[in-house]
């Protein structure tokens, strides 16, 4: 019975983590149709509210993640664990779990984990719109990816209850 427990809390904790997403992903659409101006008179402002944006959901993704290798493998190199954590997820390990993230959504998430370590450790900075654009491309082909990617996952979830 405590299996049970373990893996319906870890499914809870996606699902909170995926509402979190959800809000943060409604925020940045208000933003950038309501409030981000053309290119040419975007100020440092609106490049720090970008760079929040993307900050704060890789940061909910790697959240789910690290919960999903705690419950099953919590196997990361110390010194690279963010690399080795993303590394992680996109492994189907037979008979322990399903992958978390595909291939295909794998090097988006790389994207936005070094965007998210330079802006955590280069603090005088100013930021590059063609970076900043880049990364809203990629953020685009990312949000209906990691989606879908995590769905999977909630469904494997789901039969591995089942057979509980």
């Amino acid at each position: 019975m405590r299996d049970r427990e373990v893996f319906l809390s870890l499914k809870d904790l996606i699902e909170s983590n995926l509402a979190v997403l959800s809000r943060i992903e409604g925020y940045y659409r208000d933003y950038t149709d309501k409030e981000l101006p053309p290119r040419g008179k975007r100020s440092y402002h609106h490049a720090v509210v970008l760079a929040d944006f993307f900050e704060r959901h890789y940061t909910c993704l790697e959240t789910i993640f690290l919960r999903i290798s705690q419950h099953f493998e919590n196997n990361l190199d110390p010194t690279r664990w963010h690399r080795n954590l993303l590394e992680n997820m996109r492994l189907r390990i037979e008979g322990v779990r399903e992958r978390a993230i595909s291939e295909e959504t794998y090097p988006l998430l790389v994207e936005f984990l070094k965007f998210r370590h330079f802006k955590r450790y280069y603090f005088d900075i100013e930021y590059d719109w063609d970076k900043l654009d880049y990364l809203r491309k990629k953020f685009e082909d990312l949000v209906p990816l990691i989606r879908r990617d995590i769905d999977c996952f909630l469904g494997f979830l789901d039969r591995l209850l089942e057979s509980l």
